[in-house]
């Protein structure tokens, strides 16, 4: 077999053969095995869940692929609610004459992935749709895991005076896209990663960080501006604090984007209190993720509800929420 044909969404003996034969050796465990209808899955007290899916296109790029981006992306959104993720499920609809060797490898990824995390694929789905109703494969993911005693992350946690930390790098992944996509040659890889190990040491340092958020979508202008409005407290950021690599400047500029509202894929921020930023700040960079992070600004009493950005001539400079299709199929 080198290419999925209808047979393999049936449900019969060629269903089974790409369970045993594909998928298994890649994601396979003691709970996948059971092969239930669902798992039944040991968890304690509060957890949390999340689900979301990928349709990224190219399905390869720089720095990782659909599977690697399925799998930190919903490890992420779990790592962001302050939360030890634990089992992810995944549910994949494939084209049909998607090359079987395409799927090994994007298999391949999603389980390499998620050993990084530590984490199990417990329960999935295949589904094939006839050709040309899918381009190529889609993934949708979902996760829970606990949630870590004392820790309550919320933007009604932030308050004034709070700092604002970026974990690294900014725009890498959405330029890497952008760069692939258009046949731009440049030096750019996408920071796609898992980040719950680089929370979990920021939570050791500080269980009174307000709130965690990945700027996936939107970029760092989208987060800034929701948890301004839904803190109701005023944001302000300095230019010359923004972590953004030249090569994604020159991209930015060429094709006429905000750096700030590029997509981020393996990034955190952060707002934690001034008093225990230091502390969160030396915890983040023993970590290999957050090795980059710095602090780019903080939350005012005042201008609630916007962003700001502290330019390098000193004036201020209004970040809005990004409008429209800014980098369709980033993820």
């Amino acid at each position: 077999m080198k290419v999925i044909t209808l047979a393999e969404g049936a449900g019969g003996v060629a269903s089974s053969t790409l369970m045993k034969e594909i998928v298994f050796p890649y994601l396979g465990n003691d709970i996948l095995a059971e092969l239930h209808d669902g798992a039944i899955l040991d968890v304690k007290n509060k957890i949390a869940f999340t689900t979301d899916s990928y349709v990224v296109s190219p399905r390869f790029f720089p720095g990782g692929s659909i599977g690697s981006l399925a799998v930190s992306g919903t490890v992420n959104d779990l790592a962001m609610t302050g939360t030890i993720p634990k089992y992810l499920s995944a549910a994949v609809i494939i084209e049909e004459g998607f090359e079987i060797a395409e799927l090994k490898s994007i298999l391949a990824d999603m389980q390499r992935v998620a050993n990084e995390a530590g984490v199990l694929f417990v329960t999935g789905d295949t589904k094939v749709a006839p050709k040309g109703k899918v381009d190529g494969i889609f993934i949708n993911t979902a996760g829970i895991g606990n949630i870590i005693d004392g820790v309550n992350i919320s933007p009604k946690n932030v308050k004034p005076g709070m700092k604002i930390i970026v974990s690294g790098y900014i725009g890498d992944h959405g330029a890497t896209i952008l760069a692939h996509r258009h046949n731009i040659k440049a030096t750019l890889e996408s920071d796609a990663a898992p980040l719950n190990h680089l929370t979990k040491k920021m939570f050791d340092a500080s269980k009174n960080i307000a709130v965690l958020r990945d700027p996936t979508r939107g970029g760092v202008a989208a987060v800034l501006n929701e948890i301004a409005s839904a803190a109701n407290v005023g944001i302000i950021i300095e230019e010359n604090l923004l972590p953004i690599r030249e090569t994604v400047k020159g991209l930015a500029d060429l094709l006429g984007f905000d750096p700030l509202t590029l997509a981020n894929e393996g990034k955190l921020i952060a707002f934690v209190p001034a008093n225990d930023a230091d502390n969160v700040l030396k915890a983040m960079k023993d970590d290999p993720n957050g090795k980059d992070a710095v602090i780019i600004g903080e939350t005012l009493d005042k201008a609630k509800g916007q962003v700001g950005l502290k330019t390098d001539l000193g004036s201020i400079r209004i970040i809005e929420m990004p409008q429209g299709e800014i980098v369709p199929r980033i993820c």
